[in-house]
């Protein structure tokens, strides 16, 4: 790894490319992920820039590890657990362990933010039918949530 690699604008970053969020499926909708820093880097954690664009959305989804997220780019919600949060540029963001998340940007502003999390970690895991069901009974997160 170059000890110094540059910004380029617009959330890119030279020799860093965009990459598909996740392979397949449609439980998310116009997301970008940039691995920054990796386990090559001989740290113990994995630094990556995700971009959603306008009414965009991640995976409803909970993993056995914890995320720290710092938001740099636009406007969006997040779902932690049972609360939905604003978010904007320079919120911090924690996600448990074993937390149900979803980041949503707004309809008229994309959102980007860094995500911080362990290298060697768990495959996350989307709600069951009945699990979804027992979220969904909440008016408010039924509302949010995108599946």
């Amino acid at each position: 790894m170059k000890p110094v690699t540059r910004y380029m604008g617009s959330f890119r970053w030279e020799d860093v490319p965009p990459l598909e969020y996740k392979p397949e499926g449609d439980h998310f909708r116009d997301v970008t992920r940039q691995v920054l820093f990796g386990p090559e880097t001989g740290l113990a954690c994995e630094l990556r820039f995700f971009g959603i664009e306008r009414d965009g959305h991640s995976t409803l989804e909970r993993h056995e590890h914890a995320h720290a997220v710092l938001v740099l780019q636009g406007a969006g919600r997040v779902l932690v657990g049972s609360e939905i949060h604003a978010v904007g540029p320079y919120d911090l963001v924690h996600v448990p362990p074993l937390t149900w998340h979803q980041f949503r940007a707004d309809r008229d502003a994309p959102l980007g933010f860094l995500c911080l999390v362990d290298a060697e970690r768990d495959r996350p895991a989307r709600p069951s039918p009945e699990e979804l069901r027992k979220l969904r009974s909440d008016p408010r997160l039924d509302a949010f949530i995108r599946t």
